[in-house]
C-alpha cells in the first residue's frame, strides 16, 4: 500500500491504495466520486473521462501513481455544485440522455471541446466527441445540446 495526495475537485485528497490503483477505482471506491463510471475498462468507451490538468482523459487508463503534486483532476461532481454548469443545462433542454450511463463522460468531453472552442461547429463537435461510445445511439441530442451551451456561453460572453 502507499499513500497519495490527490487534487480532485480542487480539494485535497490523501488516499492509501496499492500501488498501479486505476483513478478510476480511486474516484469511485475510496473517494465516493461515483459520477465517473465503469464501462469498459480498457478506454474505449469514454464513460470515465475527468478532466487532468483541464485535459479531457480517461480514468480506467490512468494509475494512481503517475499523478504528480500539483495536478488537478476534475471529475462531473466538480463542474458545478447544483448541476447547472451550461453543459448541464443544454443537456436537460436537449434531453440528451436515454440511459443516461455514458452522459457524464459526454458531458466532460463536452466542456473540454467548449473550453477549447467556444464556438464549435457541428463537424468539429462530432470530430471532438468521436469515441465517446453511447449504446442508446442519442448522438443527435448530444450534439445538439453541445450546440446549446456553446449559444448559451456565447450570450454570456456577450
Amino acid at each position: 500500500m502507499a499513500t497519495y495526495q490527490l487534487d480532485i475537485n480542487n480539494s485535497k485528497f490523501k488516499v492509501e491504495v496499492t500501488e498501479g490503483t486505476s483513478l478510476l477505482w480511486v474516484l469511485r471506491e475510496h473517494l465516493g466520486l461515483t459520477g465517473t463510471k465503469y464501462s469498459c475498462g480498457i478506454g474505449q468507451c469514454g464513460s470515465c473521462m475527468v478532466h487532468i490538468d483541464n485535459q479531457p482523459m480517461r480514468a480506467c487508463l490512468l494509475q494512481v501513481d503517475n499523478f504528480a503534486e500539483g495536478q488537478k483532476i476534475k471529475t462531473i461532481e466538480g463542474l458545478s455544485k447544483n448541476g447547472d454548469h451550461p453543459v448541464q443545462k443544454a443537456w436537460i433542454e436537449a434531453q440528451a440522455p436515454q440511459c443516461g450511463y455514458c452522459q457524464s463522460g459526454q458531458i466532460m468531453q463536452a466542456v473540454a471541446l467548449l473550453d477549447a472552442n467556444p464556438n464549435p461547429t457541428t463537424e468539429e463537435i462530432k470530430t471532438h466527441m468521436n469515441g465517446i461510445l453511447c449504446r442508446c445511439g442519442t448522438y443527435l441530442r448530444i450534439i445538439k445540446a453541445i450546440e446549446l451551451a456553446a449559444a448559451s456561453q456565447s450570450k454570456i460572453e456577450n
